[in-house]
């Protein structure tokens, strides 16, 4: 979403520089570019503005927000009640404080299903707080926390969403397993090469009360399934690192 954000913000700047290729747009409201660039941006930033809130638990004031918006776009400072500098922390507080409520309820509910989970036979659970469960056995060497791997994945949250795999990607992935979360550093290190492991990952051990944006929310349980397929030699691992 942020990455969205600036990129419309910079073509929003780019575009507002010459209006002699920004065509009119149909609409009541749009009778000239200017109205058309200017309808543009709103709908662009009130877009994403309300993607961003899903990260809230709370519903925003539209109208004080409208009114606030309005003040700052002219820059009328002296009729705001805040500095941008003091916005700005005011907004990065209310998200640390939104994502701690939104991990404390992902986490309880998550508590409760590894309880459980733990007790189903063939799967262990680590000192950590690790789970995992044996698909098929390999029969190659295992990895250090210093290897570099190649392995094909498929990863999906409790509810079932799917959130990353290289499986329909179609590409296995490489990295170094001491970069990658703890999770994945301890538990394909339990792995011999040509193994399948399905990981159950408490948030401690993944993205913890931050979460990785989009799909993965603070707190969230990260579910795995993890086939090795090698353990990169030195000459290919130095090639996975400069790419």
């Amino acid at each position: 979403m942020k990455k969205i954000s600036i990129l419309f913000t910079v073509a929003m700047l780019v575009i507002s520089m010459s209006f002699a290729s920004c065509s009119k747009t149909s609409g009541s409201k749009m009778k000239t570019a200017v109205d058309s660039l200017s309808y543009a941006y709103g709908v662009g930033m009130g877009s994403n503005i309300a993607q961003s809130l899903d990260q809230f638990p709370a519903k925003l004031n539209v109208d004080l927000f409208i009114a606030v918006f309005e003040k700052a776009l002219k820059n009328d400072t002296a009729k705001l009640a805040i500095s941008p500098a003091d916005a700005y922390l005011v907004f990065q507080r209310c998200l640390a404080s939104a994502q701690a409520e939104a991990s404390v309820k992902i986490k309880a509910e998550y508590t409760k299903f590894l309880e459980k989970n733990g007790k189903k036979e063939g799967v262990k659970t680590t000192a950590s707080g690790l789970q995992y469960q044996v698909i098929k056995e390999g029969t190659g060497v295992k990895p250090a926390d210093s290897s570099v791997v190649s392995v094909n994945y498929h990863g999906t949250l409790l509810d079932g969403t799917v959130f990353d795999s290289s499986i329909e990607r179609g590409t296995p992935a490489q990295f170094p397993l001491n970069r990658v979360i703890k999770g994945w550093t301890e538990g394909i290190q339990l792995m011999s090469v040509g193994a399948k492991y399905k990981f159950w990952i408490p948030s401690d051990l993944a993205y913890g009360d931050i979460g990785a944006g989009g799909k993965i929310k603070p707190g969230e349980l990260l579910i795995f399934e993890v086939e090795l397929l090698k353990i990169l030699d030195a000459k290919e691992a130095a090639a996975t690192m400069q790419q």
